[in-house]
């Protein structure tokens, strides 16, 4: 493990050939996000066009990410009925698709016999780990890097059973 922990942008720019993100929690509750679910939990709408500003920088990483042939999936494990979370996330989906994520969700329980490491992560080209931490509440922690060989290995291989069972965001249905 790495005490020095690489920006998205430094992360996905080294990237060539796939860049994927695993997702497992139920609520997410960074600082930037804020407003906006507030905005959505009172209104019901969640604004994706134009989109929010926090979002645009993200896009234009992923777009210039994409564009370079690099292919970007994304999978969340949701637990179902969803939280109220993970429904203002579903509405902000079509942002990321977008900008050419690819995008799938997996009901956990249909994950319940799969290894899955115990946080959420970014693998990049299949050589190093990005680990996100959340507290309990679900605030960014920071993260950790690795390029240990078995940490990426369990990490890819999680990550395509996952992927494997999961429902394309198209066809997934917020239960």
């Amino acid at each position: 493990m790495s005490s020095s922990v690489a920006a998205f942008d430094e992360l996905l720019g080294i990237a060539r050939h796939t860049a994927v993100h695993l997702e497992m929690r139920d609520v997410y509750a960074v600082d930037y996000e804020h407003p906006h679910f507030t905005q959505w939990r009172e209104t019901g709408i969640r604004t994706i066009d134009p989109m929010p500003d926090y979002f645009r920088h993200w896009v234009d990483l992923i777009r210039r990410t994409v564009a370079r042939g690099v292919t970007v999936r994304r999978a969340r494990i949701v637990s179902e009925p969803v939280s109220e979370y993970i429904r203002y996330e579903h509405a902000g989906t079509p942002i990321n698709l977008a900008a050419g994520e690819r995008v799938c969700w997996l009901p956990r329980r249909r994950a319940s016999d799969l290894a899955l490491p115990g946080n959420d992560f970014w693998l990049i080209d299949r050589t190093i780990v990005r680990w996100n931490h959340f507290t309990g509440e679900g605030a960014s922690a920071g993260g950790e890097m690795s390029d240990d060989m078995a940490v990426v290995t369990l990490c890819a291989t999680a990550f395509e059973a996952v992927w494997k069972r999961a429902v394309p965001h198209a066809e997934y249905e917020i239960r």
